[in-house]
C-alpha cells in the first residue's frame, strides 16, 4: 500500500491516545476515516481536530460486542464503499497481581482486548478481502513479547492478539488474499492507559500512574501512529514502537526464558521505589 490517499481506514479506540493519533496521521496521508470509541464525545473530539480531513465518520462502538461490530462493519462498508486498513486499536489495562484482582476485572480485559480484535477482524474481513489492497493493524504490547509481574490479564490478551496476528497473516498468505497483517508492539506511550486502567484491591493506583508517566512512557503516540502507519506502507509483519520495548525484545530473543528472573527483580525495585516516593 503504497499511497494511503483515498484508503479507507477504520480505527477503533479512537477517543485518545495511540487511536487518536493515528487518527491524525492517517488523515494527513489523505486517508478517509471510520472512527468509533465506547466513549462518543471523545471520538468526536478526535474528529473536530482533525482539520483538512477529507471525510470523517465517528460511531460509538462498545468493540465487546461482536453483533454491533456486525452491524457497523456493514455499515462502514455501505456508506464508504469499500474497507482498505482496520486499526483493532481499543484495549484496557488492569494493574495487580493475579491474586488480587477479580474474576469480572480479568474477564473485562480479555472481552475488549482480545475479543474485540477478534469481533472486528471477523465482521471487516471479508470487507478488506473484496478491496483488493487490504490490511488489518492489531495492538499488541511489549506485555506481547514478555511477561510482566502485576500484568497477567493485559499480558495475557496481548500475546493472543500476537499470536492470532501472526497465524491470521500466514492464512492470508496461504490463501492468496491480498490482506496483510501487522502486529504492533508499544513500550511505554505517553497517553492516559495507566491513568483510565482498572486496579486490584490494595494497589496504589497515584502510584502506579507516577510510575508509569515518570519513567515508562517515553515514546509519544504521533511517534507510535508514525511508526505504525510506516509498517502499513512496508507491510511489515511486526511492528515494535520505543527503546525499551526494543530492549525487552533483544532481551527475550538472547535469554529465551531466563529473561523472567532478572526482569522480575527490576520490576520489583521499581514497585519499591514507587512505593516509597
Amino acid at each position: 500500500m503504497k499511497s494511503l490517499a483515498g484508503k479507507v481506514v477504520v480505527i477503533t479506540g479512537a477517543g485518545s491516545g495511540i487511536g487518536r493519533a493515528l487518527a491524525q496521521r492517517f488523515a494527513r496521508e489523505g486517508a478517509l476515516l471510520a472512527l468509533s470509541d465506547q466513549d462518543l464525545a471523545s471520538v468526536e473530539e478526535t474528529a473536530a481536530q482533525l482539520r483538512g480531513a477529507l471525510r470523517v465518520d465517528v460511531a460509538r462502538l462498545d468493540v465487546r460486542d461482536s453483533d454491533a461490530i456486525a452491524a457497523y462493519a456493514e455499515q462502514v462498508a455501505a456508506s464508504f464503499g469499500a474497507v482498505n486498513v482496520l486499526v483493532n486499536n481499543a484495549g484496557v489495562a488492569l494493574h495487580g497481581d493475579f491474586s488480587n484482582v477479580t474474576a469480572e476485572q480479568f474477564q473485562r480485559v480479555i472481552d475488549v482486548n482480545f475479543w474485540g480484535v477478534i469481533h472486528g477482524t471477523r465482521a471487516f474481513l471479508p470487507h478488506l478481502i473484496a478491496s483488493g489492497e487490504g490490511h488489518v493493524v492489531n495492538l499488541s504490547s511489549v506485555f506481547g513479547l514478555v511477561g510482566v509481574p502485576g500484568q497477567t490479564a493485559y499480558n495475557c490478551t496481548k500475546f493472543a492478539v500476537r499470536g492470532f496476528s501472526e497465524a491470521l497473516r500466514q492464512e492470508m498468505l496461504v490463501a492468496g488474499h491480498p490482506v496483510d497483517v501487522t502486529a504492533v508492539h508499544p513500550g511505554g506511550i505517553q497517553t492516559d492507559i495507566a491513568r483510565a486502567a482498572d486496579v486490584a484491591d490494595g494497589v496504589d493506583r497515584k502510584a502506579v500512574v507516577g510510575f508509569f508517566d515518570g519513567t515508562l512512557a517515553r515514546t509519544s503516540a504521533d511517534r507510535t501512529a508514525e511508526l505504525i502507519v510506516r509498517g502499513v506502507r512496508r507491510r511489515r509483519p511486526r511492528v515494535v514502537v520505543g527503546a525499551d520495548a526494543h530492549l525487552l525484545h533483544l532481551a527475550s530473543r538472547v535469554l529465551g526464558a531466563r529473561y523472567q528472573r532478572p526482569l522480575a527483580m527490576v520490576a520489583k525495585r521499581a514497585l519499591d521505589k514507587a512505593a516509597a516516593s
